[in-house]
């Protein structure tokens, strides 16, 4: 008997159970497709979906070009300078730990003293800037993102900002600051 197993009633069982996996198999392909063909699909509760998740989206108007508004925000120097027309000049010292900016993605940044860190994710000059960011008054490891995008016409830029993952109940205080801190800075040093 070559090619056959010796041991009595061995290929039954095999068979009987390489049809149960066959069946098992075929049912669960089956039950996927039906999932995946239905017009809707649900989660379920316990899979950690939050849907409460705020977020900020704002869009200002510069009176310089998108080359000016990206370096501002890209270089130490410039943005220090932003920092000395903040409101956060009041309450924070800027000076005594000046802006440092990295260029590169993946390089860090330290604004405000100290209080405002985080890292470059994308850099696009002219175009696009996107940060993992944080205040130092977060818990350990909570960084939120935000993405400048610029948009140039006429001698104007437009800024697109989305501010997004930040904990719970800070947006309306973040949505001020971008403004006191950041917005209207940049227009009185970009003027």
């Amino acid at each position: 008997m070559e090619g056959r197993c010796a041991v009595p009633g061995f290929e039954e069982i095999y068979n009987s159970q390489l049809s149960r996996r066959r069946w098992l198999v075929q049912s669960v392909a089956a039950a996927c497709g039906i999932a995946l063909t239905s017009s809707r699909a649900y989660a379920a509760p316990d899979e950690g979906i939050v849907r409460t998740a705020e977020a900020i989206h704002q869009e200002v108007t510069f009176p310089a070009g998108a080359k000016r508004l990206y370096e501002a925000l890209t270089d130490a120097s410039q943005f220090q300078k932003v920092e000395l027309l903040s409101a956060a000049m009041k309450s924070l010292d800027v000076t005594s730990h000046p802006a440092m900016i990295s260029r590169e993605p993946g390089g860090s940044f330290s604004l405000f003293g100290g209080y405002i860190v985080g890292r470059q994710i994308e850099l696009v000059p002219d175009r696009r800037i996107v940060q993992a960011w944080r205040t130092e008054n977060w818990a350990p490891g909570i960084y939120s993102v935000v993405r400048f995008e610029f948009d140039e016409h006429d001698g104007t830029t437009n800024l697109v900002f989305d501010h997004a993952g930040f904990p719970a109940g800070t947006a309306d205080h973040l949505a001020s600051g971008w403004y006191a801190n950041y917005w209207d800075p940049l227009k009185k040093l970009l003027a």
